[in-house]
């Protein structure tokens, strides 16, 4: 099996590359995105290397799920900002630049964060009543 290509986020979880850290322990790094939409705008990842949140174990997943409400609140005292995204990419169709894992905590100020276009469509129940069960029997098998 291949092994997977290096990252920027490998390289700073590494020490390689330096950060603005914000916070880390065993599973997980936050830290200031160079390339912010925003003062505040935060990157998280876990130090295990993934590139999809699927293959995350569930270890890992659930030290980035402890820890994403304490980032929000720092982001949110620290910026002022009384709103904002938690944003996260899986896979070069849906916008994934950096093949790691990575959730984004985006502040939203006047004018200023993440614009998001919401091209919204109706369900019907035939294909609400199809997803369930292949999801369910999904869940249901481990």
């Amino acid at each position: 099996m291949a092994t997977k290509p290096e990252t920027v986020f490998d390289k700073i979880i590494s020490g390689e590359i330096p950060c603005h850290k914000v916070f880390e322990d065993d599973h997980v790094l936050a830290f200031l995105d160079i390339g912010p939409l925003c003062p505040g705008h935060m990157l998280v990842i876990p130090k295990e290397r993934k590139v999809f949140l699927h293959e995350l174990s569930d270890a890992a997943a659930a030290a980035i799920g402890r820890v994403l409400p304490r980032l929000s609140r720092a982001l949110m005292t620290a910026t002022g900002a009384t709103n904002y995204n938690v944003l996260q990419n899986n896979g070069t169709q849906a916008h994934q630049v950096v093949m790691h894992v990575h959730f984004h905590i985006i502040p939203r100020f006047e004018n200023e964060g993440l614009d998001i276009g919401w091209n919204a469509k109706s369900l019907p129940g035939e294909t609400a009543d199809r997803l369930l069960e292949a999801m369910r029997a999904s869940l249901a098998s481990g």
